[in-house]
C-alpha cells in the first residue's frame, strides 16, 4: 500500500489518500493524517484495503504535502562507502547521526528555495525509513518490526554552511531542505529494504546510482542503534544516507541552480521530484 498526504481545490483541509491504480483514493474518514493512520495499525491498513466506494483523484489533480509529519528526522551521514570516499573521509565505524529540522519538511512537486545565504546547495537522494511504533532500546533482530514503511527523501544540503560551520545543523536544516514523498510505501511491499535500486537524477541526467545493499549500516541496524539512545515515535523518519555522485564532489562540481529539477528514484518506492528556485 502507498499512502499520501495531499490537498485539493475542491475539498476543505488536508486529506489522506491511498494509491490505487492510477488514482489516489481519499481515506481521510479512516485517519486525518499519516501519523494517525500509522497509529491505527493493521486495522487501518485492512480497512483501507477493503474499501470500494470512496472519492478518487487523478495523480496530477492534487497538491502533495510532505508524506509524513514526524516528531523528528534523524539522518545518517556517510552511510555508503563510495560516498565517504568521494568526500575524502574514512567510512565511519558507527552511524554518524545528525538531524534535519522540521522546518525543512517539503513535498513532492513543491519548489525548494535556493536560499541566498548559500552558494553551494547540493542534492542527496536517500531512502527514508518511517517508524511504525514506539522504539526504545530494540534489538537488531527485531528492529524491522518497528518500521511502518519507506519513502523517498532529498537531504538537500548547503555545503558552504555545512563545512564552514564545523557541524551540520544549519547547512542541512534550512527551510524546505527535506522534501519527502510523494508516498509512504508500507513495508509489506518492500520485503528487503537492502535490495533497492536508488538514483538521483538532475534534469533527467543520472548523477547518483546505487543499491541500498551498499549501505554501510543497514536499516535494521540503524533502527537498533538509534533507539539505544533516542526513542523513536510512530511517524519518525530516518534518512538512511546517500550514495556517491553528489554535486559538490564532482569534477567540476555540479551544484543546484535556478530552474533545476532533481528526482529521487527508488525501486518499488517511488519518484520524488522538486524544482529549485532562487529566493
Amino acid at each position: 500500500m502507498k499512502i499520501a498526504q495531499f490537498r485539493t481545490k475542491t475539498t476543505d483541509g488536508n486529506r489522506l489518500g491511498m494509491l490505487k491504480g492510477d488514482v489516489i483514493v481519499d481515506i481521510t474518514e479512516l485517519a486525518s493524517d499519516a501519523v494517525t493512520f500509522i497509529n491505527g495499525g493493521s486495522a487501518n491498513i485492512a480497512a483501507a484495503s477493503s474499501a470500494t466506494t470512496r472519492t478518487a483523484y487523478a495523480l496530477d489533480a492534487v497538491e502533495y504535502l510532505p508524506a509524513i509529519n514526524p516528531s523528528k528526522i534523524i539522518a545518517i551521514g556517510r552511510n555508503y562507502y563510495e560516498h565517504a570516499i568521494e568526500g575524502g573521509s574514512e567510512p565511519p565505524k558507527s552511524p554518524l547521526l545528525f538531524t534535519k529540522l522540521l522546518n525543512a519538511l517539503n513535498a513532492h512537486n513543491a519548489p525548494v528555495i535556493l536560499h541566498s545565504i548559500s552558494e553551494q546547495i547540493d542534492f542527496e537522494a536517500e531512502l527514508a525509513v518511517i517508524i511504525g511504533k514506539r522504539a526504545s532500546k530494540v534489538g537488531e533482530s527485531e528492529a524491522l518490526d518497528y518500521v511502518f514503511g519507506y519513502s523517498c527523501i532529498n537531504d538537500v544540503s548547503a555545503r558552504d554552511l555545512q563545512f564552514g560551520d564545523g557541524q551540520w545543523v544549519r547547512g542541512k536544516g534550512l527551510d524546505g531542505f527535506a522534501p519527502i514523498g510523494p508516498f509512504i510505501t508500507t513495508k509489506d511491499e518492500i520485503p528487503d529494504p537492502q535490495n533497492l535500486d536508488i538514483e538521483g537524477r538532475l534534469n533527467g541526467e543520472v548523477m547518483q546510482t546505487s543499491n541500498t545493499k551498499m549501505m554501510i549500516f543497514n536499516v535494521a541496524y540503524l533502527v537498533h542503534y538509534i533507539s539505544q539512545a533516542i526513542t523513536l515515535e510512530p511517524g519518525d523518519v530516518i534518512a538512511s544516507g546517500t550514495p556517491e555522485g553528489v554535486g559538490v564532489f564532482r569534477k567540476p562540481p555540479r551544484l543546484l541552480q535556478d530552474g533545476d529539477v532533481f528526482e529521487v528514484v527508488i525501486q518499488n518506492v517511488g519518484t520524488l521530484r522538486n524544482t529549485f528556485k532562487k529566493a
